[in-house]
């Protein structure tokens, strides 16, 4: 092969689409329900491990703040800017937002959901939206099932059996469904008396001042069932102002944070029911990547079915297992 060939064949291969494409990196960018929140942080950290191990790819993060019309709004700024390859997005409002996915897929862009599915029914867990590459979420109706369940065994024996439940936010379907859940599963014992409901939002402040108005009224508790461990927080707080002993108290959260993990294993929380944020992000970015490349990826996959803690996480459990470390720090 003469000199001048040769360098023909190179200059041709450097400038084929198919070299091109493998000198560009993948981008993907994840819409954080908040930025501010703990899971969201966790999971976005998993994001990132994705990227960094697959090598040549960039992430960005983007804050929902809570706020399903902003999180609506990035979608459609992505996709008319036209830098990114796919979304990962935990949803704010897992109804609404279908339609700026829709319009993402149609687009070319990748997509994956995290921690919910996206579309009208949060039991499905299969792409409920045209084009969306993957879910990976768990069926929020087990944990929130299980959870309850801790709760009916407690309760045994107690008539009756004064609970207190501690939401995020009834605005959200999500937490609506959980909430709904909880009511289905303690409604079926008649002993057990759900005494007042309080919204969370996520915080522990925010837990904390709605926990004192609970109290007020209801100063004799004897379990608390949340969605989420930052409100048990808020909980314990406010018990201890109020001078309440809390250990008699049953109290169980959702997510697995490692605060929580401690304050179970100090006897102080007694469960919570278990939270995949990093594992969410790692395989939600890797699906995505992998994705990219041409691989057939799942189109859905549930975390709880690839961890080795079991659906909810106790005393008994840490104290056999005294090597767990939870994904988020909360």
């Amino acid at each position: 092969m003469t000199r001048k060939l040769l360098a023909a064949l190179l200059v041709a291969t450097a400038l084929s689409p198919a070299a091109a494409l493998a000198e560009d990196p993948i981008r993907l960018a994840f819409l954080a329900a908040s930025s501010q929140n703990g899971y969201n942080d966790a999971t976005w950290q998993g994001v990132q491990a994705a990227a960094k191990e697959a090598g040549n790819v960039e992430v960005e993060i983007f804050d929902g703040e809570f706020n399903a019309a902003v999180q609506y709004a990035q979608v459609e700024d992505i996709v008319a800017g036209g830098r990114f390859d796919g979304i990962i997005v935990a949803p704010n409002d897992t109804v609404g937002i279908a339609t700026a996915l829709e319009e993402a897929t149609g687009a070319g862009l990748l997509v994956a959901s995290v921690l919910f599915p996206v579309g009208p029914d949060l039991t499905v867990m299969t792409p409920q939206v045209k084009g969306l590459t993957t879910t990976v979420a768990s069926n929020p109706v087990i944990g929130a099932t299980a959870g309850a369940e801790e709760v009916v065994t407690f309760c045994e024996g107690k008539d009756p059996c004064k609970v207190v439940i501690m939401i995020g936010q009834l605005q959200f379907p999500f937490d609506n469904l959980r909430y709904q859940t909880f009511q289905t599963v303690l409604g079926q014992h008649a002993n057990i008396k759900v005494v007042a409901t309080g919204e969370g939002s996520y915080s522990p402040d925010a837990s904390l001042t709605a926990f004192q108005d609970i109290l007020q009224a209801n100063p004799e508790i004897d379990a608390v069932l949340s969605n989420a461990d930052q409100h048990l927080l808020g909980v314990e707080i406010a018990l201890k102002d109020a001078g309440i002993p809390i250990e008699p108290i049953y109290l169980i959260g959702g997510g697995l944070n490692a605060i929580t993990v401690e304050k179970i294993k100090e006897g102080l929380f007694d469960a919570t029911a278990s939270g995949y944020p990093f594992s969410e992000g790692f395989y939600a970015a890797d699906a995505l990547i992998r994705a990219k490349k041409g691989e057939t990826v799942p189109n859905w996959i549930d975390p709880a079915t690839l961890a080795k803690n079991p659906p909810i996480v106790t005393k008994e459990w840490l104290d056999a297992n005294p090597d767990f470390v939870a994904e988020w720090e909360g």
